[in-house]
């Protein structure tokens, strides 16, 4: 007789009925016909009750490579105390479509690397893992896959980094990273937290944190250093409160989702987004500023840094932008868009004739990275043409030149000599004090409409 773990949660935290629970996922999916939906490899979902985070949950795994043929799933125990991390070999979990059964095989592979014993008893009343698998069983029912269910442990995060980078080389597997956010501080404290917590989460930089902001803060760091490890980045889905549900904002619980794409954060957002992005510079400047769409992806929460340049004839017309990323990117593009068509000091205003004749390109930009060197020779030695962005700063004077300036000054030399005459410098100037930076820039281009 096989050994089946039966569900403890169907009936609170999900119905019960499977009727009812197609009902509830054809429901999300007609909410989530004008999502992207872009295929990978590793999300975080949130695992509160479907009534709080369902949806959100549900939108996740819906973008997890259909190919899928191993679902790591890698959750925090709730109920069961763990001195490492937690594993099963129950050879299924049961759920309101059918039973999900287990890759034991790589269970066991994982059990003996890592000196493991099986501890059923810490997935009994676990809802961590349980809550995504009716979500996974309906989005995969055509898919014959099986689930590697691991629980963490407080002091996880380098044996769940060790799984991670060790079956992510078999593209049969992916994983989901369950965790809620903050629990129990009212909606306005909960919010700071939260979006400190996403801003961690969407970062270059590898930051710890503990399970005040997530539960699955082992997991989710985890992946978080993986991503870093190979320049991949994690994407934001959504990210509320339960108050948006009960609207009680007393004590609430946070929730968000991220899902890895395995490229920069920028390229995904020009590989999804650009028509939307330059539409947006447009109304700005027919809105004079005034324009903010109502509806928008979540990434564009995220912080973002971008230049604005106007064009018309080919010839400049206005370009204004951030270096640094200081405010989520939706609000730079409509402000930069605006002040490239208004607030540029070097022309006039742009007048009504002039708005249906402007080219507009926008240039979405990465984190500034400082340029270690030794002298002005080993700057130039460190310079990408064609790809890098330059930053040069020396006490008050600083400028900046994007990649895309490399089309008129294809040279490294000219590039930093105009560049230093840009900021107020000789061109043979160089100091002790001389610092440089470089990023990459996504730039979004299109002829008049």
């Amino acid at each position: 007789m096989k050994k089946i773990k039966k569900q403890s949660s169907a009936g609170t935290f999900y119905s019960s009925d499977k009727t009812e629970l197609e009902n509830l996922f054809l429901d999300y999916d007609k909410k989530l016909k004008e999502k992207i939906i872009a295929p990978t490899r590793a999300v975080i979902a949130p695992h509160a009750g479907y009534i709080y985070s369902g949806a959100l949950a549900y939108e996740a795994i819906k973008n997890i490579n259909k190919n899928t043929k191993n679902f790591f799933i890698i959750a925090p125990s709730h109920t069961y105390p763990l001195l490492t991390i937690g594993i099963c070999d129950y050879e299924g979990f049961l759920t309101p479509f059918g039973t999900i059964y287990q890759n034991l095989t790589i269970t066991n592979d994982i059990k003996n690397k890592l000196n493991l014993e099986y501890i059923n008893d810490a997935f009994e009343k676990e809802h961590s893992i349980e809550v995504q698998l009716p979500i996974l069983k309906y989005l995969n029912k055509d898919n014959d896959f099986k689930i590697v269910p691991i629980l963490t442990s407080y002091d996880s995060f380098d044996l769940i980094n060790q799984i991670i980078k060790e079956y992510w080389e078999d593209e049969n597997n992916s994983f989901i990273i369950s965790s809620d956010l903050s629990h129990f501080y009212n909606h306005s404290e909960a919010q700071k937290i939260d979006k400190k917590t996403a801003q961690i989460i969407e970062s270059n930089e590898f930051i710890k944190f503990d399970r005040l902001r997530a539960c699955g803060h082992e997991g989710i760091y985890a992946l978080k250093q993986f991503a870093k490890d190979n320049n991949f980045s994690l994407i934001r889905m959504g990210l509320f409160n339960s108050s948006k549900t009960t609207n009680d904002k007393t004590r609430v619980v946070g929730y968000g989702a991220w899902k890895l794409f395995e490229e920069s954060k920028n390229k995904y957002i020009k590989e999804y987004f650009s028509n939307f992005i330059l539409d947006l510079c447009k109304k700005s400047i027919e809105q004079k500023g005034k324009y903010f769409p109502k509806e928008y992806d979540c990434v564009f929460d995220e912080l973002g840094a971008c230049f604005v340049t106007l064009e018309i004839n080919g010839f400049l017309r206005g370009c204004i932008g951030s270096i640094v990323a200081y405010e989520p990117l939706i609000n730079n593009l409509v402000q930069n868009a605006y002040n490239a068509a208004y607030k540029d000091p070097r022309f006039s205003p742009l007048s009504e004739n002039e708005i249906d004749k402007i080219d507009i390109k926008v240039s979405v930009l990465s984190h500034p990275i400082e340029i270690k060197f030794n002298d002005e020779e080993d700057l130039l030695n460190n310079i990408t043409p064609f790809i890098d962005g330059i930053i040069i700063k020396d006490g008050i004077y600083q400028a900046v030149y994007l990649p895309s300036v490399w089309e008129q000054i294809n040279n490294k030399k000219d590039f930093l000599n105009s560049l230093k005459l840009k900021a107020g410098l000789s061109k043979n100037h160089f100091s002790k004090t001389f610092q440089a930076f470089k990023f990459y820039s996504e730039y979004i281009t299109k002829l008049n409409s």
